[in-house]
């Protein structure tokens, strides 16, 4: 039995049928956690994900992005991110177990053969790229961090997230690692950076709107490693930025024009529902419907489409963050009307084939 969300029956107002149910998509950016938070899933573990997943669309696979869960209580601190790698490595290998599929298994078994006939880890394929943490500051020490993080990932490891997002402004909440101002432009930073591309990994980059020149800097600093900006470059709303959708929005053109002339950045679409964002979704009566969502946030995704290409561009759902705000069901709907005048063949790229390309799935 799944752990239900906060929320819950505030989203079950909600509800819709998948549209195009048949249309191949990979999800590259979700979290997995056991842990308290103000308004979403407290756990949010492979039974809760399934249910999401296997609830209309055809999610074939996942990919998890690291958000400090399970890390090691001992060892060297430099190591203890490395424990999140080795738990989500144990829930992909559970969906990946063959448990889902004809085979019944221990017929004569009556609790695993149920969970067997089941289907209970679903067709999808669960954490099938991970993405972790290191801690890049430590410059060439971080080298056996991330063979450790690459170890520990059972040849599904692909990539290290370390937060930037910070602001001037305490309303506004800065990453829980408390990077500080220019993250990215730190010596030490790019020193630990450069060990990225000789182990084929991927970086990305999760920061506010008014950081995104610091990620084009250090896109040009190394071309050769793969940059992921997440969720849009967080457009914020909050705070003192609260008020100020068109002059945001404004800059944030611009930065994003200039990010997309460097070759070795893609951009990931979505993450765009979150409280920070100032959509106030969360605050309603009942939840937003998959076309005002699709509405609301359309000018964000058809400009980062127009300038990245379908080529480098890829729905996500960031979930269970965005759960804050919509159902996992109603989001991608939202991103299928987004689509509905697109080619098939860039329908494929954004919902599919540009995330198993990246991360190599």
């Amino acid at each position: 039995m799944t752990a239900r969300s906060k929320n819950h029956d505030w989203l079950a107002q909600t509800v819709e049928t998948a549209l195009e149910p048949d249309l191949t998509i990979c999800d590259p950016h979700h979290h997995l956690w056991d842990q308290n938070t103000a308004r979403t899933a407290s756990r949010y573990l492979i039974d809760e994900i399934v249910a999401d997943v296997s609830a209309g669309h055809n999610i074939v696979s996942t990919v998890f992005i690291e958000c400090g869960a399970m890390f090691k209580q001992d060892g060297p601190e430099a190591m203890r991110p490395v424990g999140e790698t080795e738990f989500v490595n144990g829930i992909a290998a559970m969906s990946a177990s063959g448990l889902y599929g004809k085979t019944r298994i221990a017929a004569g078994v009556n609790g695993i053969a149920a969970m067997s006939a089941s289907g209970l880890y679903g067709k999808t394929r669960i954490a099938a790229g991970i993405i972790g943490t290191a801690n890049l500051r430590l410059g060439d020490g971080v080298a056996a961090v991330l063979d450790a993080q690459i170890a520990a990932g059972g040849g599904r490891f692909r990539g290290i997230r370390l937060g930037a997002a910070w602001d001037p402004n305490d309303s506004v909440p800065s990453h829980r690692t408390k990077p500080g101002q220019g993250l990215l432009l730190r010596d030490d930073f790019r020193v630990g950076f450069k060990h990225l591309a000789p182990r084929k990994l991927t970086f990305e980059a999760w920061l506010y709107h008014h950081q995104i020149p610091d990620v084009t800097s250090l896109a040009r600093a190394f071309p050769g490693t793969t940059i992921i900006l997440n969720h849009f470059g967080g457009p914020l709303g909050i705070g003192p930025y609260a008020g100020h959708a068109k002059d945001i929005y404004a800059e944030w053109r611009k930065s994003i024009t200039e990010l997309a002339t460097c070759p070795n950045v893609v951009a990931k679409l979505g993450g765009i529902n979150m409280e920070i964002n100032g959509f106030g979704w969360h605050e309603r009566s009942r939840p937003p419907g998959s076309q005002e969502l699709c509405d609301a946030t359309r000018h964000y995704y058809e400009f980062t489409i127009e300038k990245f290409g379908a080529d480098r561009c890829m729905f996500e759902s960031n979930f269970p963050v965005d759960m804050a705000s919509c159902s996992y069901t109603v989001l991608w709907n939202s991103f299928k009307r987004l689509t509905a005048g697109y080619s098939a063949a860039d329908k494929a790229k954004l919902f599919h084939d540009t995330a198993a390309r990246v991360y190599r799935l």
